[in-house]
């Protein structure tokens, strides 16, 4: 327990006194050491906590300058003061002046007797102060022998359970996606805002820290788990005390101890679920029925499906989505000659990804991840987690017997995301952007005010052009053009039947309506709006 100012009155060794009718609170203030000084100004030697002892030969006599050394005390932190008494010091008694300026500035002021040496009252506080330290560091080994025995058993909850009965502090534990694994008892199922913005961003930034803070005048601290990678996420509500402190390292140590053991006891289960997808690849045309009855074996029932490819390994792999040689025996093996960064981070995707049918293909230069994820899923938000800056290559959503065209597009995407630096991904509007930037800008503008220059200049043009463009973007659903631009769909229908008239062209034809989207594309900002040299186009005309 620490030692407080009550403590030393209480101990009849000392026969300390107390110079005033000091408020308990004032006495209950914890001494952290004792030391003496005589200085006029101790105050900028002191570290707080201090009992100050002083025989008072400096002091001052004047009330005002008796108020200067008592508040230089306060402010350097002091928990008390205490005046030796005794034949041959300068006082018998405490002075009333510092007296009065102790009692004003809520000072404790104590006297020590003549028979008692400071040596004495040293000797007392340091003793008090070891016996604590030895307390706590009992404290702290029980509590690690508990925590050690509980790591025996199975799974993270025995441990959380040891902890919060030893320490008092609520313990939880989160995989690196901020779900729960386990919480102890007094730790909430659903985390607050703050905190799960606590785990973010310490899962961000994987082994390289920990983070805290305050929340509702709750501390909250969130802590990484796990040996090379990334495994989980300890948060802990409540404040330690120093024993409880000196035992976190323990803590964390054996949560990430099981979090490693439970990723080599999924082991098995990453081998099935890899070998399914190869054995789903590798049948160039799967029944409908087959191919969704394999996906929700492992629980992935979304509709619609889409492929992603990852060069773990800085290059594309020099394999396809069809599979053959090359495919390593599962995600996280370590087998063939599959680089072992590559099988670490197919297990994290695996974990990261619903039904996680995920498997390393081996090949020259580097290795290559492929996985089969929901269309529902924010793939986006998962390779920036745990693939960060790699090559990633993201197929269009399908069927699930379509899966591996699905593959196969994303593959053929990596070289587009070496040169972009980010993940591509194979829908309608990046492929048309990709084209059009690829062409020259002047050309595309003019091209475009060749179409829609007739519109350029009618009355209501701009009007005309927008509701062109809407309807073109609907694939032409009157109903979903009309809500969009909110007109009754027989304004959608006069105003389109008025552009084609101005541009003899017709909706029903297919070329014609190609070059309708691809002219409103160019002007919506499908190419670059500056042409050669820097310069911008021509503006069309009528404008």
């Amino acid at each position: 327990m620490p030692l407080h100012i009550s403590d030393l009155l209480a101990r009849p060794d000392l026969n300390l006194s107390v110079t005033y009718d000091v408020p308990p609170r004032l006495l209950a203030r914890t001494i952290e050491a004792a030391t003496v000084s005589d200085l006029p100004a101790p105050g900028k030697w002191l570290q707080g906590g201090e009992l100050l002892m002083t025989i008072g030969l400096l002091l001052p006599k004047e009330p005002a300058a008796c108020r200067a050394y008592v508040r230089d005390v306060a402010e350097g932190g002091a928990a008390c003061l205490a005046l030796g008494l005794g034949q041959g010091l300068p006082y018998q008694q405490a002075p009333e002046p510092l007296v009065t300026a102790a009692e004003q500035a809520g000072l404790p002021l104590l006297t020590v007797p003549d028979e008692v040496p400071f040596i004495a009252v040293t000797k007392a506080v340091f003793a008090a102060r070891a016996e604590e330290q030895r307390a706590l560091l009992q404290r702290a080994f029980a509590t690690q022998r508990r925590l050690t025995a509980a790591a025996t058993g199975d799974g993270l909850r025995p441990m959380l359970a040891e902890w919060t009965a030893a320490t008092g502090v609520g313990a939880a534990v989160f995989d690196p996606l901020g779900r729960l694994l386990a919480a102890g008892e007094r730790a909430p199922r659903t985390p607050s805002a703050q905190a799960r913005d606590l785990i973010e961003r310490v899962a961000a930034r994987g082994l390289r820290g920990s983070a805290s803070s305050t929340a509702a005048g709750q501390q909250l601290e969130v802590q990484p788990l796990g040996a090379r990678r990334l495994r989980g996420l300890l948060l802990l509500t409540g404040r330690p005390d120093d024993a409880a402190r000196s035992v976190v390292p323990g803590l964390v140590s054996l949560l990430s101890l099981e979090l490693e053991r439970r990723h080599l006891r999924d082991e098995p289960e990453r081998r099935r679920r890899s070998a399914l997808l190869s054995e789903l690849l590798a049948d160039e045309d799967p029944a409908a029925e087959r191919a969704r009855d394999m996906l929700r074996s492992v629980g992935l029932t979304a509709e619609r499906v889409r492929g992603v490819v990852v060069a773990a390994g800085g290059g594309t792999g020099g394999r396809t989505a069809s599979g053959g040689p090359g495919v390593s025996a599962g995600a996280g093996t370590g087998a063939g000659a599959a680089d072992g960064g590559a099988q670490e981070m197919a297990a994290d995707l695996a974990l990261a990804m619903p039904g996680g049918l995920v498997r390393v293909v081996d090949g020259a230069p580097g290795a290559v991840i492929e996985a089969v994820v929901g269309e529902d899923l924010d793939i986006r938000d998962v390779l920036a987690r745990f693939a960060p800056r790699c090559p990633a290559g993201i197929g269009p959503a399908t069927t699930p017997e379509a899966v591996r065209v699905s593959l196969r597009q994303a593959t053929g995407l990596l070289a587009v995301s070496r040169s972009s630096g980010e993940p591509a991904e194979a829908r309608q509007s990046q492929a048309s952007r990709l084209l059009l930037d690829l062409g020259d800008p002047r050309t595309l503008h003019g091209y475009a005010d060749t179409v829609l220059g007739p519109l350029d200049l009618a009355d209501n043009g701009e009007e005309l052009t927008a509701t062109l463009a809407a309807w073109l973007e609907t694939g032409g659903a009157w109903d979903a053009t009309s809500r969009r631009l909110g007109v009754h769909r027989h304004t959608v229908r006069n105003r389109l039947d008025k552009a084609m008239d101005l541009t003899g062209r017709r909706l029903d034809d297919p070329d014609d309506r190609f070059d309708l989207w691809l002219a409103t594309r160019i002007r919506r900002g499908g190419a670059s709006a500056t042409g050669a040299g820097g310069r911008p186009p021509a503006p069309p005309p009528g404008r």
